[in-house]
């Protein structure tokens, strides 16, 4: 009896194994698709879960670089508190909408992760000692992309000029037949100005033009 049961386990494995090693037809297509398709949808799901964990204020904070810093700075500013309280956080300003913009923004972060482990700006007076040459970068990008994360709430089309007051009313119309854009006029809403922040923009429009020009 005990070599009967013996003999059915073999051949019960042995159907088992003959099936991953040769599976057939209905298998082979239907099955693995199906299988594909459910691994996929896991594997894309658990993606995007992490991209979005690590696209919030609290991660953001979880450095203390930043919420010792520029954080604190920005506490108490119209981007964080005001009479509508639409509210913009670290990665609204900072994170592209876009997908694809939005990879590159993440890849480019790993710099930032290998400046946290040498400690580049741990401490306050490391912090300023590369203030101008960080926020340098950040006016840069913005530039670049015509304040793209700016006009995710902000838009010259959407503006009512005659409910603004009479000086910001001129100047967003200089600035719109001009071709500026949000970061030329509005550095420092967010963050304090860096020392020789007016230098550096100097030095920035410089450059931006000489790229522009044929």
């Amino acid at each position: 009896m005990s070599n009967d049961n013996s003999a059915g386990e073999k051949g019960l494995l042995s159907g088992w194994w003959g099936a991953l090693c040769k599976p057939s037809s209905r298998w082979s297509l239907g099955g693995l698709l199906a299988s594909g398709i459910v691994l996929g949808v896991v594997l894309w799901g658990g993606f995007n879960w992490a991209l979005e964990a690590t696209n919030t204020e609290t991660f953001c904070l979880s450095c203390h670089e930043m919420e010792q810093n520029v954080y604190r700075e920005f506490r108490g500013t119209i981007h964080d508190s005001n009479r509508s309280g639409v509210r913009a956080t670290c990665p609204d300003c900072h994170v592209p909408r876009p997908w694809v913009y939005k990879m590159i923004r993440k890849i480019q972060a790993s710099n930032e992760i290998w400046h946290k482990i040498l400690g580049s700006i741990d401490t306050r007076e490391k912090f300023e000692a590369k203030r101008i040459e960080l926020a340098t970068h950040v006016w840069t990008a913005m530039k670049a992309t015509d304040s793209r994360e700016c006009r995710n709430c902000h838009d010259f089309g959407a503006f009512d000029l005659t409910r603004q007051t009479s000086r910001a009313r001129n100047r967003h119309a200089e600035a719109e037949q001009q071709g500026k854009t949000c970061i030329d006029c509005h550095k420092g809403v967010a963050h304090q100005l860096p020392a020789g922040a007016f230098k550096a923009e100097r030095e920035l429009n410089k450059s931006m033009e000489g790229e522009t020009k044929p």
